[in-house]
């Protein structure tokens, strides 16, 4: 019935593309879009999905040296000129029909995550941003992913405790300072995290501070494991 829905609807309303080019051929992107994408396959850093142009024997530098609280790490593409309007134009723009071509990026990207995990959240968002924004576009993306991996699905397994700032143009350690604390295991939500690897899902890992963050809350809430994956990772400088 949804399919029947959608294509009734593409009928009517058809779709356009992300980068704003004639109507593509599947969902999402025109073809000159998508050779622009730059996918992030093997070799890459186990440990944050950092991508290499030779192997770093399973984990970079950084992530030997001061690894992070969430085992591994996997990432679709590389954030940059390609990617970043179609993401920002789905998580600002109201452009939540495409949660699903990410979600499929996502389950291609982290597939050995997929299989092993329990279950998959979403990083949260404040209510207020929650209800400024209307959805929670990692919720979005983690939905049709779990659906897809038959996994369930636990939008509420994290809650944001407080209201943090933005964390664009904030130092490593401020992006640290500023999500501190600010994620949580509800009481009533601890037995479906406890003793279950959880595959955390967001749409762009930058220093990895809120990732990390999330990681320690379902730690505490009783979590066995946590992974995360992203759509898209951006490049530290050096890497």
């Amino acid at each position: 019935m949804r399919s029947l829905v959608g294509r009734a609807a593409d009928a009517i309303f058809p779709p356009h593309a992300f980068d704003g080019g004639p109507r593509p051929q599947g969902e999402g992107l025109t073809s000159e879009a998508w050779s622009k994408v730059v996918f992030i396959e093997k070799p890459r850093c186990d440990g944050c999905g950092m991508p290499f142009e030779v192997d770093p024997k399973s984990r970079c530098a950084a992530c030997q040296s001061d690894p992070f609280t969430f085992e591994r790490g996997r990432a679709a593409c590389v954030y940059d000129e390609a990617s970043r309007d179609m993401i920002l134009s789905f998580k600002h723009g109201d452009r939540t029909e495409h949660a699903g071509l990410f979600a499929r990026w996502i389950a291609r990207a982290a597939a050995d995550l997929v299989e092993e995990a329990d279950a998959i959240a979403p990083v949260p968002l404040h209510p207020m941003r929650l209800l400024s924004r209307r959805y929670n576009q990692a919720a979005e993306i983690a939905r049709p992913l779990a659906r897809t991996a038959n996994l369930e699905f636990l939008p509420d397994a994290l809650i944001r405790t407080r209201r943090t700032d933005t964390q664009g143009g904030k130092s490593g350690r401020g992006r640290e300072r500023n999500v501190k604390g600010a994620f949580q295991v509800p009481e009533a939500r601890r037995k479906y995290v406890k003793g279950r690897r959880i595959l955390l899902i967001d749409d762009v890992m930058t220093t990895g501070a809120t990732l990390e963050a999330c990681a320690k809350a379902l730690l505490a809430g009783g979590a066995r494991a946590v992974d995360c994956a992203v759509v898209a990772r951006v490049r530290t400088q050096g890497s």
